[in-house]
């Protein structure tokens, strides 16, 4: 019988899968109800001359499943130990995992240029919600509901009074109303409209600058854009400005600027700030002048790296960022 029990508890014992099924045979064989101690409850109903044989043979299987299942437990742990390094392990030997590198988009490429640009001249960056209310998009612009210009403006609305803004022209009037001159600023931002083709994006990028203080002229703007040309397009850029018509200006223009292999380019509009805009903001315009000037960031960018079409601008295509 107990020759049975040790080759049945042996063939149990060493083919444990994990330490799980391993406590199991030791409930089985060990425990309150197992095996060995219904063998040694049994060790009154042996005649008493038989009982020190039995009961060392009931010692003798205890030991010998207490040995099997340590042995096998030891066994196990290592197992295990072994799996878990296999899983860690790592060849240092192979080459690390490479990660695609992102590239600066062309626009933001030309966002910071001007920025640097601007703040090495003096100027301060600001920026103003994309939300926009009419009055600071509009009317302290000096372009009331019933002004044609607005018209062309007239794009994304969240309700009467609410839209995405049309130019960052309302950080200007915010920054004024905040402060007093003279100031230097210049706002770049994203600007929305109802525009798309190969030249129009519905959103676009733009930059618009501002300069208040006392006797300021057109000089000071050409200067301005003149400097700003130079150094974002090269030495040989030229700067020529045409009479035209901007509401928040007077006198306004458009600004052409003369580059190699294009020629004359138009690539922002100007003016002198309107002495309505400053009344707007609470500005003496007898005692102040300024000028402002906005351009399309988007634009420059496809002067500078020859882009043809916009639309590439948003299409995400890495093919065409790699390039960049």
């Amino acid at each position: 019988m107990f020759e049975d029990i040790r080759r049945e508890a042996e063939n149990e014992i060493n083919s444990a899968k994990d330490m799980k099924s391993l406590n199991d045979l030791r409930v089985k064989y060990l425990g309150k109800k197992g095996i060995v101690s219904q063998l040694m409850k049994k060790i009154k109903e042996i005649p008493p001359q038989e009982r020190k044989e039995y009961g060392k043979s009931v010692n003798d299987l205890k030991s010998f499943v207490e040995k099997l299942l340590s042995e096998r437990r030891e066994q196990l742990e290592e197992e295990e130990k072994r799996k878990l390094y296999e899983r860690l392990w790592v060849d240092i030997t192979l080459p690390g995992a490479r990660r695609k590198v992102g590239h600066n988009h062309p626009v933001m490429k030309v966002w910071r240029e001007i920025e640097e640009i601007f703040v090495s001249m003096g100027y301060e960056v600001v920026e103003g919600p994309e939300i926009e209310d009419t009055w600071h998009n509009f009317d302290a612009l000096n372009t009331p509901e019933w002004h044609p210009a607005r018209d062309e403006h007239d794009s994304f609305y969240f309700s009467d009074k609410l839209l995405l803004r049309t130019h960052t022209s309302p950080v200007q009037i915010r920054t004024m109303l905040a402060k007093k001159p003279p100031l230097a600023i210049i706002s770049p931002g994203k600007v929305y409209r109802r525009d798309y083709d190969a030249t129009h994006l519905p959103v676009f990028h733009q930059c618009e600058g501002l300069y208040v203080d006392r006797n300021v002229s057109v000089t000071h703007l050409k200067f301005t854009l003149e400097e700003f040309a130079r150094r974002i397009f090269g030495e040989g850029a030229r700067v020529r400005l045409k009479p035209s018509f901007f509401p928040f200006t007077e006198p306004s223009f458009e600004v052409d600027v003369y580059l190699e292999g294009y020629g004359w380019l138009e690539i922002l509009g100007a003016g002198m700030v309107d002495p309505e805009v400053f009344k707007s903001v609470g500005y003496d315009p007898e005692e102040w002048s300024g000028f402002a000037f906005g351009m399309g960031m988007d634009r420059i960018a496809m002067i500078k790296y020859g882009i043809k079409d916009i639309r590439e601008l948003v299409r995400n295509d890495l093919r065409f960022l790699r390039n960049y």
